[in-house]
């Protein structure tokens, strides 16, 4: 697999040396992916945290809530992340990574801790929505400035490591909320965000790089090269059918995964635990995504990230299967491991593979379209989790969508595989 272009070239050298050093990495490269990690890791946190007190906010509040209404404020997060997700890739090629993740980490941070203080649904919902566009526009900032600061042959590597953040994330909201939860209420788990924005961005301030100056489309390449910036680039001649797979896998994907993520608990509950146990199934299926992250980012390098991610949808889509068997509780943790496991591993290698695929000019654009259009999926999960059991079609009807995702994943990921080795043989080496 071909991972960098001859147009990437340019782009790569005119940044400042990051890669510098006998290991070839830079000290302050090194701190600079540290914050972009740390961001992450809040970025995971506030995707989960809403699965985490969806039962206190439909039974606690007061605000009338249903399992579809749920369902449809649990949404609200990932329609501001599929905008987030498109406008901020495409300006981080524009304006620049560092001002671009900034930025995201501020809006996710401020709109999530207003969270705490909504006096209705309403209101809260459109707090979500906000705080869902820094959270979109952040990974795909983010994975674009890493994927300048690592060496190439790095840099599937840490892409993939660089989304353990968001399960640990998920894992941390699981395991706070289980304390605080009764103790403090609901509000408490949006206030933690208090921590990224006093502590983290002030470090990604201080640390992190530019590594394309604002503009440079048209000063480096001219009028063609400012011509080819831009979601036009990724829908024609050569990138048009892997931004297509690339796409549409990313969506089957998050549907999987964020499905499972907002309504775990609740299933789990449903299905007669109490919220303590539930929330350790979270936990589960968080620190299966934990290791997903690091077993994936090593098969990925061993393997190639294609056929590691046809492998990953799979184990995730066999996991959920298991899981409406009914099987003995010790199965059902091994289950929501692997599920966890295969479907954030699945993310994290398609991220992996568009972060190679594309030149330098067009990475962060691509994925953000990647990253945007699969927040379709994230945004159509909780919703589609609501009305089935809304529909009295029970728990399983949740697994078995979300197992359905997660095969219908592994096929589109086979044909992105097919795809690249058909351009490979008739010499378009770019994607």
């Amino acid at each position: 697999m071909n991972h960098t272009t001859s147009a990437a070239a340019p782009q790569r050298t005119a940044a400042p040396a990051p890669g510098a050093g006998l290991s070839g990495f830079h000290r302050r490269s090194v701190l600079a992916v540290l914050v972009c990690w740390l961001l992450v890791v809040f970025d995971g946190y506030d995707l989960i945290v809403y699965g985490t007190v969806q039962g206190s906010l439909i039974s606690d509040t007061g605000w009338g809530l249903t399992k579809a209404t749920a369902g449809t404020i649990g949404s609200m997060a990932f329609i501001g992340m599929m905008i987030g997700a498109v406008f901020a890739g495409r300006m981080s090629d524009s304006w620049g990574r560092r001002r671009t993740i900034i930025g995201c980490a501020v809006v996710f941070s401020i709109f999530t801790i207003l969270c705490a203080f909504a006096p209705n649904a309403p209101v809260f919902g459109g707090l979500r929505l906000l705080a869902g566009i820094g959270l979109g526009g952040l990974v795909p900032s983010a994975n674009a400035l890493v994927a300048e600061l690592v060496p190439e042959k790095w840099r599937s590597t840490i892409a993939t490591l660089m989304m353990s953040g968001v399960p640990i994330g998920g894992s941390i909201a699981a395991l706070v909320g289980i304390p605080l939860i009764p103790a403090f209420g609901w509000p408490v788990m949006f206030l933690v965000a208090v921590i990224a924005l006093l502590v983290v961005i002030p470090l990604g301030i201080r640390y992190l790089p530019e590594t394309l100056a604002p503009g440079h489309a048209g000063t480096s390449h001219g009028n063609a090269a400012k011509e080819a910036v831009g979601f036009g680039s990724l829908l024609r001649a050569p990138y048009l059918g892997i931004s297509l797979l690339f796409a549409v896998g990313t969506l089957v994907t998050l549907f999987a995964w964020y499905g499972l993520g907002t309504w775990l608990p609740n299933l789990m509950q449903l299905a007669g635990y109490n919220l303590g146990s539930a929330l350790t199934f979270a936990l589960a299926l968080n620190l299966g995504a934990v290791a997903g992250s690091v077993l994936t980012a090593w098969a990925g390098t061993r393997f190639g990230p294609i056929p590691t991610a046809i492998a990953a949808a799979a184990a995730a889509a066999v996991g959920l299967l298991v899981l409406v068997t009914g099987p003995p509780v010790a199965v059902v943790y091994l289950m929501l491991v692997l599920a966890g496991v295969g479907t954030h591993g699945t993310q994290c290698l398609i991220i992996a593979a568009v972060a190679s695929h594309y030149p330098a000019h067009l990475r962060g654009t691509a994925l953000g379209w990647a990253l945007g259009v699969g927040r379709i999926g994230a945004v159509a999960a909780p919703q589609a989790g609501g009305l089935l059991l809304a529909a009295g079609l029970g728990v399983n009807s949740n697994f078995l969508a979300f197992a359905g995702a997660a095969a219908a994943a592994a096929v589109l990921i086979a044909a992105v595989g097919i795809k690249i080795k058909k351009s490979t043989a008739v010499g378009v080496s770019n994607v």
